[in-house]
């Protein structure tokens, strides 16, 4: 571990159900509490059975909690890529910030630094593809807003973390827009496509609640200037692209 960091154990762990060889996940959360010793404090308080392997603070300062081989238990209920209980095969990474509900804020350029360094490091240890490196909205999206649309992830994805679509303008939107209350072949082509980069939700032609949280969390992380749940033609574009990029990445 080339990064300098604080140890600050804590009992909220457990064994893999697999060897660590088998992690090929990275989760980012943001801390969503007042203060860096709060949320701290919080994730070695066996009352909450709640941690993360990593937690960064504001000044850069990393965090060590859990051990990488073990399991931390940072990702809940959850869903990627045809897999459930995310944990069993991910390294969780907590960056301090209030949040939505205390007053959500950028992150600040120490802690994107010391984030940056710590995922390379994580990146080598493990073989995580481009497309596994998700928010906890990507991973939870009816429960979490984490780390949100202010978190910079084209700025990790430059520096060679995740993926990002290629340009920095909006595409045309040519496409009716998808909205709840939707049905037919539109919706399915486009629940399709969701699921297949990743996301956890049922391919049945139907733009309900379920749908609307999913297109939320996509566009919390890759498209930051419009988080309505309402897949637009642009929207849609972005997906494609992604899933294009990716496809031939692999």
């Amino acid at each position: 571990m080339a990064q300098p960091y604080i140890d600050w154990p804590t009992p909220n762990q457990d064994a893999r159900p697999d060897p660590a060889d088998g992690i090929d996940v990275l989760v980012l959360h943001y801390t969503g509490m007042n203060s860096a010793r709060e949320a701290l404090e919080r994730m070695r308080d066996p009352a909450f059975k709640v941690s993360a392997h990593w937690c960064i603070d504001e000044d850069g300062q990393i965090y060590r909690l859990v051990p990488e081989a073990r399991r931390a238990w940072h990702a809940g209920l959850s869903y990627w890529r045809q897999r459930h209980l995310v944990n069993d095969v991910s390294i969780g990474i907590e960056l301090v910030n209030p949040g939505h509900e205390f007053g959500y804020r950028p992150f600040p350029g120490a802690q994107m630094d010391a984030l940056t360094a710590l995922s390379h490091e994580i990146l080598g240890r493990y073989k995580i593809p481009a497309t596994n490196v998700v928010g906890h909205s990507d991973i939870a999206p009816h429960r979490k807003q984490d780390p949100g649309e202010l978190f910079d992830w084209a700025r990790l994805a430059r520096d060679g973390i995740g993926v990002w679509p290629n340009g920095t303008g909006e595409p045309a939107d040519t496409a009716s827009a998808l909205r709840r209350g939707a049905s037919g072949a539109n919706v399915s082509a486009f629940q399709s496509n969701l699921f297949d980069f990743g996301y956890g939700l049922h391919v049945d032609g139907q733009y309900g609640e379920e749908s609307e949280a999913v297109v939320r969390a996509f566009q919390r992380h890759f498209r930051q200037a419009r988080v309505d749940g309402i897949a637009d033609g642009a929207t849609r574009a972005i997906l494609e692209h992604l899933l294009t990029k990716t496809a031939l990445s692999a």
